[in-house]
């Protein structure tokens, strides 16, 4: 009888510990984190033309992972009685219970500390400082606004392609604006300028979708100052529309026509789904945007680092 209670204390312990550790990867945001690290990967391939020393790509993604999930943390943590009025981050692991105030505090303090001190002593000093600017755009100025003003996507924005900058600086890229057919300063800018423009289409129909969600909560989203959707289609045309020639700039330094073909067949699929949500504006063509965003950004990352050999 005592082993079989042992057994089901041992098992209900380690059901308690996945739980918890289940808890703690979703106050991580990991789909986000993956996305940043796919960007900072990249910027790296590309600022070393090829891969980077497999130990500086090891502890770049590791410190970025660790600031990212600071980041997302200390974000819930803030936004938690906002999160707790919608649907969609009510069962976030503050609002839910799954995790305390000090626990969630205690985390990010401890992966923000973890993630600077690698860095910062396995990478090079400017990335950490990009890491740390980074953290404060997404924690201190963007996560605020979202409550104040509709132009904190524009906020965001930043702090979502900063991380281009973190896998630039990782490799000892030039951020120098002269020299070669397409200076290294320029390159690294439109690789920044892809990943900003890239947001406002994917934000504005997200921000649609959920917009009554937002409105609950009190967020200041585009779509709830303006619920005709008209700006908010807008913004995602105008982004998708800047995307094309920007998207096009990398391949002044390493001629590529089955990139540039590829850059400009994405982007027109993009542009055509922001028109069609800007002209509609309802849940379906939103989610199309949606869905477009979400295969333009990784498909272009992908010809980026095929394209030295296309």
């Amino acid at each position: 009888m005592s082993g079989t209670t042992s057994t089901l204390v041992y098992a209900s312990r380690r059901e308690l510990l996945w739980a918890r550790l289940a808890a703690y990867l979703e106050l991580s945001k990991l789909r986000i984190a993956s996305l940043v690290l796919v960007v900072v990967a990249v910027s790296a391939y590309c600022g070393h033309w090829g891969p980077p020393q497999p130990w500086i790509w090891i502890h770049t993604l590791l410190g970025t992972a660790l600031v990212a999930a600071s980041a997302s943390a200390f974000n819930q943590w803030i936004e938690q009685s906002r999160d707790a009025r919608m649907q969609r981050t009510a069962n976030r692991p503050l609002p839910s219970g799954r995790i305390h105030n000090v626990q969630a505090i205690s985390f990010g303090v401890a992966t923000l500390g973890a993630g600077m001190i690698e860095l910062a002593l396995f990478v090079n000093l400017l990335t950490a400082l990009l890491g740390g600017l980074t953290w404060l755009s997404y924690v201190v100025l963007y996560t605020p606004l979202k409550a104040k003003t509709a132009a904190n996507t524009a906020v965001g924005a930043v702090a979502g392609a900063l991380p281009v900058l973190i896998g630039w600086a990782a490799v000892g890229a030039s951020f120098s604006f002269a020299g070669g057919p397409l200076p290294d300063g320029i390159y690294v800018a439109a690789l920044f300028l892809i990943v900003y423009l890239w947001q406002f289409p994917h934000f504005m129909a997200i921000a649609w979708i959920y917009r009554d969600q937002y409105a609950a909560a009190g967020l200041q989203m585009l779509t709830v100052v303006d619920p005709t959707g008209r700006r908010a289609g807008a913004q995602a045309v105008l982004g998708a529309l800047a995307l094309v020639p920007i998207s096009l700039m990398p391949a002044l330094q390493m001629p590529s026509p089955i990139y540039m073909a590829g850059a400009v067949v994405l982007g027109m699929a993009y542009l055509a789904a922001a028109a069609m949500f800007c002209w509609r504006r309802d849940q379906r063509s939103a989610r199309v945007l949606l869905q477009t965003s979400l295969v333009y950004l990784p498909a272009l990352l992908v010809l980026l680092v095929l394209s030295p050999w296309m």
